[in-house]
């Protein structure tokens, strides 16, 4: 069974937060979290398999941050291949049947010109550059995460177009305004969802920024814009600071009732975002399995 016939007989569970595990792990806050995909492999490819036996049909590689902009600027530009590539190799190897890996593909941290210096032809390059590593180290279908603008995003779904034609699943991440759910960038749901629809996103939706209560209303409206499969992962609520450590308030089972609520939406793909772990993706298994 393929990803897309998988996705429409039974829907998809995605992982949750590879950060947040990470910095379980020791990662320090400020090192590129692409770096342990080098010098610890071993966790890694662990956080995937946890995931994997916690329930997710779908893991997200280690390459949030592993686009060739990116990775330059934490002085791993000459380590763009091996990175994507060997990310994609540790998920692969703790992958059962009927599993899959999505390479993972995060915004540049630039903005795209008027507003910043890179052109919108300078970003589908250099997603494509990433992309083309992803593919062909064995990746099942790509998942464009995180994006708050819309033009950087129908970047990234050229770019990935332009080397492959896997599955591609593409999420904003939007704000709750008192004039509605609008990115970073002011982009607002209806208009986005199906630009990336008509671009040729398999899934699109949203994640990030928000909590699993908040989505569950953003999770609504852009059900009711489009017809395509609809992709929603929540952060376990807004962050906060105690001491040196960051707190995510929701736990398993408030998050978790938000995502049962979500799939009775007709929502057919979710997962977590920031602050989510396997106990996360777990308790979701056993609400609505």
């Amino acid at each position: 069974m393929d990803i897309i016939e998988k996705l429409k007989k039974d829907g998809l569970l995605f992982d949750g937060a590879m950060g947040t595990m990470l910095i379980r792990e020791g990662l320090k806050g400020g090192k590129a979290s692409e770096l342990w995909i080098l010098e610890k492999p071993d966790v890694v490819r662990n956080i995937h398999k946890s995931y994997f036996e916690a329930g997710s049909d779908v893991v997200t590689t280690n390459t949030f941050g592993g686009s060739p902009i990116k990775l330059s600027k934490v002085g791993l530009g000459k380590e763009v291949e091996e990175i994507n590539k060997i990310a994609v190799q540790l998920a692969k190897e703790v992958a059962g049947d009927n599993k899959f890996v999505a390479g993972d593909i995060g915004p540049t941290g630039e903005m795209l010109k008027p507003f910043g210096t890179i052109s919108f032809e300078e970003a589908v390059d250099c997603f494509a550059e990433q992309a083309e590593y992803l593919y062909k180290a064995g990746a099942d279908l790509f998942i464009i995460e995180t994006m708050f603008d819309i033009k950087e995003a129908l970047a990234a779904v050229n770019g990935v177009q332009s080397v492959s034609s896997l599955p591609i699943f593409a999420t904003l991440t939007f704000e709750q305004k008192p004039t509605g759910f609008v990115t970073l960038m002011g982009n607002r749901v209806e208009d986005s969802m199906k630009r990336l629809v008509d671009a040729g996103a398999e899934a699109v939706g949203a994640n990030c920024s928000i909590g699993s209560d908040k989505m569950v209303l953003l999770a609504r409206e852009i059900r009711d814009f489009i017809d395509s499969p609809v992709i929603i992962q929540p952060n376990a609520g807004i962050p906060e600071v105690k001491g040196s450590n960051i707190f995510y308030p929701e736990d398993e089972d408030f998050f978790s009732d938000n995502i049962l609520s979500i799939k009775k939406i007709g929502v057919e793909i979710v997962g977590g975002c920031c602050g989510t772990t396997p106990e996360y993706i777990r308790r979701i298994v056993d609400k609505i399995r």
